[in-house]
């Protein structure tokens, strides 16, 4: 008999919270070993290709909920045939309030319905998302979002000019190393 192995994911660190909710339902579930990140689900998943790999034949990955795994049911499929190929089984723990597990056919079927809907619900929110800001362009309500680096250039200026390495100068202005780099070459 395989074991249970859990990931967990939340897409920011300002969720701790809710990755420690995911890890206490894992380890609830059966986890025997869980991997667990903070970040956005299409950035690269270190620990979901640590848990991936760590995964043998008869296992079974167990997440809380689809969208900890994909963002889309083609992502889904493509996770769950690779699973498959290792001879591994997929739990979600709670798809619409039911423990859902593709190693029946049942289950296979209830997560190939959920994920449709999942992404049809994901694609929806992004439509009115759009509608809203176009909305508020129109009505002058809108602008985006404060250029962060831009706004904190001379901070950064002055710091490198004392010396400082991007990473300090990242770490005291509050920014990435990326957008440090980018203001000191755009001022030479």
């Amino acid at each position: 008999m395989g074991k249970l192995i859990g990931y967990a994911r939340t897409s920011t660190t300002d969720q701790e919270s809710g990755l420690l909710a995911q890890v206490r339902d894992l380890k609830t579930g059966g986890c025997t070993k869980i991997f667990s990140e903070q970040v956005s689900s299409i950035g690269e998943r270190a620990e979901l290709n640590k848990a991936l790999a760590y995964l043998r034949e008869e296992d079974t990955l167990v997440v809380t909920k689809i969208d900890r795994l994909a963002r889309s049911t083609i992502g889904l499929w493509e996770v769950v045939r690779g699973l498959d190929d290792q001879g591994v089984g997929l739990r979600v723990l709670n798809l619409g309030g039911e423990i859902v597990d593709t190693k029946s056919a049942t289950g296979r079927l209830i997560l190939t319905i959920f994920s449709g809907f999942a992404q049809f619900e994901r694609e929806m929110m992004l439509e009115r998302q759009r509608e809203g800001i176009a909305k508020a362009r129109a009505e002058g309500k809108y602008r985006g979002r404060k250029p962060t680096a831009r706004a904190k250039a001379d901070d950064v200026q002055r710091l490198h000019g004392e010396g400082k390495t991007p990473t300090e100068i990242a770490k005291a202005v509050g920014i990435s190393r990326g957008s440090v780099y980018r203001v000191i070459q755009a001022a030479t």
